[in-house]
């Protein structure tokens, strides 16, 4: 068994009541949560399943989701994520595509009709986990028994296929391994410095408040944290800010944790400093923060923000800021995301030549250590960064042109496809602007067909919610008579951009 299902199995058999869960004011103990996490566990043992078999989970934030996740990492096997905020019609077709064995789902998912036809016509074992008191488990109706699918080979080693937003096309997803999880949840523990790698495991009165998707890595990251060593955790099925500012209240916390846009909500609420007197610092990942927020927190409520860098592909975090290197450092590296950290090398390369670049300089982000690929390469990422001589990261830009709205990854290619099929449209263009609250958010230009009527905003939001995410849908569209284009007839994106400069032209 590996290192994180070890850990989990024996935080687990501690059959503790003390409180694992608390969701919408409900608390549901270890006990509760190990009781329905075997439960799943045997119901995928009893195929004979090998290590790294496939089990997608439809991964709503939900208590009996969390234990369901636990049971396939005991095992030892690979999680595939499924989006529940996709159409019906395109988490069919994930099921389809990604082949598991099984599929995991909550009682409303499996009301769905599309979902649960994949699921048949794949063969796939289906169980159903229960909201409620109990946490109940069965086997899904006419899916009781493993067919002769083709299912997918297994993957032995990895945890968890998380999904990302990948690059033009279809989605992706990428391995995330239990040896990245195992170094990267050890190298978390060692700020403790009262923790010791061969304790025993233990329920902690400590409570994580958790409100990053499943889905995602910030999301997944922190509950299998949080399962591997007995922490409580505070869930949000979805994020509120008057959730937060509850949960805030009930656990007094001294880290909390959130997107660039949770910070910018706290400060638009002026919420009053003593609500916020039990933390001492505030961490902020999934994307870049203006230094600017930073020290208007500090200003405000006299809280450092530790910013963070990672990558699903990295399974966490890979640089960061600590209280301590924050005090010492913001001064002279204001803007930073952070320093390295130990054992990850990072470097910035010429964006044409890929030759090695001086410390200081801006270029393409290149990155090596344990966490990282193979371990010994250096992987080249998509943002345009540098790095001092004293291993400070910053992030200037992408080299690609995808749009981070709020943490959340958007190619325009994807919202521009489904915008093109609409009958009334013609060509797309797809771009990000600027955003006080989510960092930016995508706007459409398109260009209508031969005698078509425009559709309204609200009529071409509908379409295109049965094809996207809510977040890939354009917060504004504009139709024109022709695309603004470079002299190579390629269309110019500053253009584009350029036709929403003025608020009057939102469609």
């Amino acid at each position: 068994m590996s290192y994180i299902g070890k850990q989990i199995s024996g935080v687990l058999a501690l059959e503790s009541d003390a409180t694992a869960v608390i969701f919408k004011d409900r608390k549901y103990s270890w006990k509760q949560i190990a009781d329905t996490a075997h439960a799943v566990k045997r119901a995928i043992d009893d195929q004979g399943l090998p290590e790294g078999a496939g089990v997608a989970i439809i991964l709503r934030n939900r208590p009996q989701i969390y234990a369901a996740v636990l049971a396939v990492v005991m095992g030892d096997r690979c999680v595939i994520t499924l989006n529940p905020m996709l159409p019906d019609a395109k988490v069919a077709g994930d099921i389809l595509k990604l082949k598991p064995s099984v599929v995991v789902a909550s009682a409303d998912d499996w009301a769905r009709g599309e979902v649960i036809e994949a699921a048949r016509e794949l063969g796939a074992l289906g169980i159903c986990v229960s909201e409620g008191a109990d946490l109940a488990v069965s086997l899904q109706p006419g899916l009781e028994k493993l067919g002769p699918g083709p299912f997918a080979d297994p993957l032995p080693g990895v945890a968890v296929l998380m999904l990302t937003s990948g690059t033009t096309g279809e989605p992706k997803r990428t391995p995330q391994t239990y040896r990245q999880l195992e170094l990267n949840f050890k190298r978390a523990a060692r700020a403790d410095p009262t923790a010791k790698e061969e304790d025993p495991p233990r329920i902690r009165d400590e409570t994580q408040i958790v409100h990053g998707p499943f889905v995602h890595i910030s999301g997944m990251y922190f509950i299998l944290n949080a399962a591997s060593s007995g922490r409580t955790i505070y869930l949000f099925e979805r994020f509120s800010l008057d959730e937060w500012r509850k949960s805030i209240a009930y656990v007094r916390p001294v880290f909390a944790n959130g997107p660039p846009a949770v910070m910018k909500m706290i400060l638009d609420a002026n919420i009053p400093p003593e609500e916020l007197s039990s933390i001492k610092a505030f961490t902020c990942g999934t994307a870049p923060l203006a230094p600017e927020v930073v020290d208007e927190f500090m200003r405000r409520y006299g809280k450092p923000v530790l910013t963070t860098y990672g990558a699903t592909e990295f399974a966490g975090s890979i640089a960061g800021w600590s209280t301590s290197t924050f005090e010492r450092y913001w001064d002279t590296k204001r803007g930073s995301a952070g320093r390295m950290h130990p054992g990850i090398e990072a470097r910035t390369v010429n964006r044409e030549t890929f030759e090695p670049l001086p410390a200081g300089e801006v270029g393409l982000l290149e990155l090596r250590g344990p966490v990282i690929g193979n371990g010994k390469d250096w992987v080249r990422v998509s943002d345009l960064a540098k790095v001092d001589a004293e291993h400070f990261l910053w992030i200037v830009g992408r080299a690609d042109n995808a749009i981070n709205r709020g943490g959340f990854k958007i190619m325009p290619d994807d919202v521009v496809k489904a915008i093109e099929a609409h009958p009334a449209i013609r060509e797309a263009s797809v771009v990000g602007i600027p955003d006080d609250r989510l960092g930016a958010v995508p706007v459409a230009a398109y260009v209508l067909k031969e005698g078509a009527t425009a559709p309204s905003a609200e009529e071409l939001t509908a379409f295109l919610r049965e094809q996207l995410t809510s977040y890939q849908i354009p917060a504004r569209f504009k139709a024109v008579s022709a695309l603004p284009r470079t002299p190579s007839q390629k269309v110019s994106m500053p253009a584009v951009q350029a036709l929403f400069a003025d608020a009057g032209s939102s469609g």
